[in-house]
């Protein structure tokens, strides 16, 4: 039986969430100022009053628009090197080196390709994520894709995986924005490595 499993990321097999993590570690005095400058939207967002992707991308943009390509890469690469040993939940590790090397498996996730992939190398996955647009190898503070969150996990799922090669998808999340992703699959887990 061909399996085909979808992995989210930030708080399922990570403990925490890695979007403030590798701001913070990219550029620590931007990364503070920008969040002070942000406290009222992230309060907004909280109380449902703003959109939560317009408030990520505007904290994002804030602290790596204009960054070159080149250095992000760099940066995501040596954010693995120091962080991996402390952020991938131990059960988490202990399944990945359970799963049949036939099997297929993707880091499905809202967080940006710029740090995401590098773990999803690392572990041998795919990586369907939210993906930053660059221009002129520089970082457009923009996104190509829509926030990978919600149905559109599913949707990327869909669009960028050939179903009809997997017998059983099984997926795995810790929050609402997994929930239709969980349902979809023939096998959803919550908070599974908890």
């Amino acid at each position: 039986m061909k399996k085909l499993y979808c992995f989210d990321f930030d708080g399922t097999i990570t403990n925490r969430d890695t979007m403030f993590l590798f701001l913070k570690f990219y550029n620590p005095q931007r990364y503070y100022l920008q969040f002070i400058r942000h406290i009222p939207l992230f309060m907004m967002m909280k109380m449902n009053f703003v959109n939560a992707e317009r408030v990520k991308k505007s904290f994002i943009t804030s602290v790596l628009k204009d960054e070159t390509q080149t250095k992000l890469e760099e940066q995501a690469q040596r954010f693995l090197v120091t962080y991996k040993k402390s952020i991938i939940r131990k059960n988490a590790l202990d399944f990945f080196k359970s799963i049949d090397h036939n099997t297929t498996a993707y880091l499905v996730t809202a967080s940006l390709d710029i740090w995401v992939k590098p773990f999803a190398d690392y572990f041998n996955f795919g990586c369907i994520s939210t993906q930053a647009k660059f221009v002129n190898g520089k970082f457009a503070g923009s996104f190509v894709t829509k926030n990978c969150n919600g149905i559109e996990k599913v949707n990327r799922i869909k669009k960028e995986i050939d179903l009809s090669n997997f017998d059983k998808v099984i997926a795995f999340g810790d929050t609402e924005g997994d929930k239709p992703m969980l349902d979809w699959a023939d096998e959803g887990y919550f908070n599974f490595f908890h």
